[in-house]
């Protein structure tokens, strides 16, 4: 398996700053992912994470700095860029609507249409069905892509969220806290359906405080502290009492990775 250093390199962010007013979030980061890599990126409340993954989202703009995908300089202004670089997000509350049904949900904001100049109608058939073979290609059970998002299960909601992923062919998903409110059957289900997405090559950023998980979904670990990087290790060279002291600050700084 190739390491973060020797892959292909999908996106690059270099001396990333966030200022909210005199508050400075993120202090000068620097981040490779690879293409097909899960990088873990893990921290403290209020350590960063979270405000990176909006940024690489197009959910908010850096102060400072630059990021390049798939070597090229861009711009992510808005959400909508940034699916079509291929970057989704699946945040924690998985961002559903609750009174529309899965193939609604999979496809929101990007529905399908058919017919000719004024007369135009939603494709609900084409809709269903192809929200109906991405949830197939997940380990999650969806009842149907007709189905009311309203009766469905925490684990059975992260697979309707991670559908969109596979439907839009993605080439970097971001996934932040994707198990907190599953139990732990539904978090094994949810994870196997993200091992469907890293067995596509689709890279992945993942942030979770689940320790166990971290070592055993990522092939790379990135500590934020403060709005600094202060890790960024090959998974298979830490233990998670070694994350856990970078967290804290009982390490200062564990940097191995290119």
């Amino acid at each position: 398996m190739q390491s973060g250093a020797t892959r292909p390199v999908l996106l690059e962010a270099r001396g990333i700053k966030k200022f909210y007013g005199a508050v400075e979030a993120l202090r000068g980061i620097d981040l490779r992912i690879g293409k097909g890599e899960t990088v873990a990126l893990v921290g403290d409340n209020g350590a960063g994470k979270s405000t990176l993954v909006k940024i690489f989202s197009g959910a908010i703009q850096p102060s400072e700095g630059e990021i390049r995908f798939d070597g090229r300089p861009v711009d992510i202004a808005s959400t909508d860029v940034a699916r079509k670089l291929g970057i989704e997000t699946v945040y924690q509350d998985l961002g559903l609507c609750e009174n529309l049904n899965v193939a609604d949900n999979i496809f929101l904001g990007r529905e399908r249409m058919w017919g000719v100049g004024p007369l135009r109608f939603l494709d609900k058939r084409g809709m269903r069905a192809a929200s109906d073979e991405a949830l197939n290609g997940l380990s999650v059970n969806v009842p149907r892509a007709d189905a009311n998002v309203s009766g469905l299960s925490g684990g059975q909601r992260q697979a309707v969220a991670l559908a969109r992923t596979k439907l839009w062919k993605s080439a970097l998903v971001l996934l932040d806290e994707p198990t907190a409110a599953l139990g732990v059957q539904e978090t094994k289900r949810a994870m196997e359906a993200v091992r469907r997405l890293q067995e596509e090559g689709v890279s992945i950023v993942l942030i979770s405080h689940n320790m166990p998980l971290v070592l055993e979904m990522s092939q790379r670990v990135v500590v934020l502290r403060h709005g600094m990087k202060v890790g960024d290790v090959p998974t298979t060279g830490v233990s998670g009492d070694d994350i856990v002291s970078l967290i804290t600050g009982a390490r200062q700084t564990w940097i191995e990775a290119a």
